[in-house]
């Protein structure tokens, strides 16, 4: 599969679960990956390691370092000449019950919406001179359906995914024609977070989950490249990758 042969993706936080199977679809369609993240390398290498093709390039950027993402941006410049795929996958989230308003302190909210907004907004900027070049790029936020459902690991991640679904449709009239925005928005996902939970609460989710199933990372990923590759005609949309979880 070749569909994205010659052109040039950034994954932030591409070492994880779901950032490292992005990566993998990305590859394999062709895509040279630039891979990014903040505190384990070894993942993130084990991650670039697994990626058909080569040329890869993987770097440490936090995405609430503004002045970290400026200098990506021209590394990106300086060894590939373009970009045209940003996939912001980088994001951050604690459990804290949505009852407990003191519990949720104001650090916590800080930290969440610097990253999972902040960074995501500040990762585009970076780079929107790049992606505007040539034919145009496309960005994938990973959003969740926390921002639609207001149910998630806490009140602010819950908000930070709204925000960052808000920021999809208002960079998509902004950028257009030449960037294309996009938000993919998972249910529960079967990584490391959901195996952290217990199993009985695992179980609920997929009996209510008209599909039968909660995602796997691979669900997130066929998103992300069906909205690169063959959703061209879509810009400021929402695309859920939820098996039906709302309806449930």
């Amino acid at each position: 599969m070749t569909e994205l042969q010659g052109q040039v993706a950034l994954v932030t936080g591409g070492g994880g679960g779901i950032g490292s199977a992005i990566c993998r679809r990305l590859a394999a369609a062709g895509a040279q990956l630039v891979l990014t993240y903040n505190s384990d390398q070894t993942k993130a290498r084990a991650a670039v390691n697994s990626l058909a093709g080569g040329n890869h390039l993987i770097l440490r950027c936090p995405v609430d370092d503004s002045a970290a993402q400026t200098r990506l941006a021209h590394a990106i410049k300086e060894k590939y000449g373009r970009l045209d795929i940003l996939v912001n996958n980088a994001g951050i989230s604690k459990p804290v019950p949505h009852e407990d308003l003191f519990g949720l302190n104001d650090e916590l909210i800080d930290d969440i919406f610097r990253v999972n907004w902040r960074g995501a907004f500040a990762t585009i900027r970076a780079n929107h001179a790049l992606l505007r070049a040539g034919d145009g790029g496309v960005v994938v936020n990973i959003s969740s359906i926390a921002g639609r459902t207001g149910v998630g690991s806490n009140v602010a991640y819950c908000a930070s995914k709204a925000a960052l679904d808000s920021m999809t449709r208002s960079l998509a009239r902004a950028l257009a024609p030449q960037v294309r925005l996009l938000s993919v928005s998972p249910g529960w996902v079967n990584g490391e977070y959901a195996q952290r939970m217990p199993r009985s609460l695992i179980a609920e989710q997929e009996t209510k989950t008209p599909l039968g199933r909660i995602a796997e990372a691979e669900d997130v990923a066929e998103a992300v490249y069906a909205a690169v590759a063959q959703l061209r005609f879509s810009t400021g949309d929402v695309l859920p990758v939820d098996g039906g979880r709302p309806l449930g």
